[in-house]
């Protein structure tokens, strides 16, 4: 039997890069901030309608043109701003804190693997890694072990690739289908915490 689960899409979240203050006085340009939008949002190929993507080399084309976050992972989060200091870290974690496109319910990366597939009403997306998080995170969350935190945590999220461009409506229901289950999405980051923890 093909493995299936179901899940739901609570937000759409899309952001225009801005200047980010990332600590001594630095500023860059990112994207990293998205807000909810009301939907039908369409989806090209390389992402979402209204999304920007500033640093393409890590971020964005085919490969990574949309990012999903699973919400269960807010309270955590809220947690850690407060044990590490951060400005307002009672604030609630709002959609699109977290730099995701897809705020998604229901589907955790240990049950996510590279290939697996998202199916939408309007579109098909196919998960391709996990995120692999950057001082910019560090700087959105408060706190500078934020992104090392979320790797050895393996609380990532994970990019799709668009397989079929469409529209997506936040609070619609989507089905996870399996792929070829060769690398799931925590083997993935786990990987990519030995390189960090050397």
């Amino acid at each position: 039997m093909k493995f299936e689960l179901q899940a739901r899409l609570r937000h759409i979240c899309v952001g225009r890069a801005q200047p980010l203050a990332t600590g001594a006085s630095v500023v860059v340009r990112s994207a990293i901030v998205k807000r909810p939008v009301d939907g039908p949002v369409t989806v090209g190929r390389l992402g979402l309608a209204g999304d920007e993507q500033t640093d393409l080399s890590v971020h964005g084309g085919l490969d990574k043109a949309v990012y999903a976050y699973p919400v269960e992972h807010a309270a955590f989060w809220r947690a850690q701003r407060q044990a590490h200091g951060a400005p307002q870290p009672e604030m609630a974690l709002s959609p699109g804190f977290m730099g995701e496109n897809l705020a998604i319910e229901g589907l955790l990366e240990r049950d996510v693997w590279v290939g697996d597939t998202l199916h939408f009403a309007g579109c098909v997306l196919r998960v391709t890694a996990p995120r692999q998080p950057c001082y910019k995170f560090n700087a959105v969350m408060g706190f500078a072990q934020a992104a090392k935190l979320m790797v050895r945590e393996a609380r990532c999220g994970f990019y799709l690739a668009v397989e079929q461009p469409g529209a997506l409506q936040a609070g619609e229901r989507f089905t996870l289908c399996a792929g070829p289950r060769a690398l799931s999405i925590t083997e993935a980051i786990h990987a990519k915490w030995a390189k960090y923890r050397n």
